[in-house]
């Protein structure tokens, strides 16, 4: 069964709110960045970032697609 990495780029974030709008189960706020709930904190290449692997992709795809700019990702993971 695939598994679903999710990512942040919190230096990329504008705080718009789309994500938690969309899918609050795992978005949230958190100042003026949104938040990947219950997700693990990594550097990057391009800054910090949360990261978080689930095997309910649920709404993570819309909230990555209402969000205005470059900053979550959904990738497809083999277990």
């Amino acid at each position: 069964m695939p598994k679903w990495r999710i990512e942040l780029h919190k230096d990329i974030c504008i705080g718009c709110g789309a994500c938690a709008i969309v899918e609050p189960k795992h978005w949230g706020m958190e100042g003026d960045k949104s938040k990947l709930k219950d997700a693990a904190q990594k550097q990057g290449e391009n800054g910090a970032m949360e990261v978080k692997v689930v095997e309910n992709l649920d709404k993570n795809q819309d909230a990555a697609d209402a969000c205005p700019v470059p900053c979550i990702f959904v990738k497809k993971i083999e277990d």
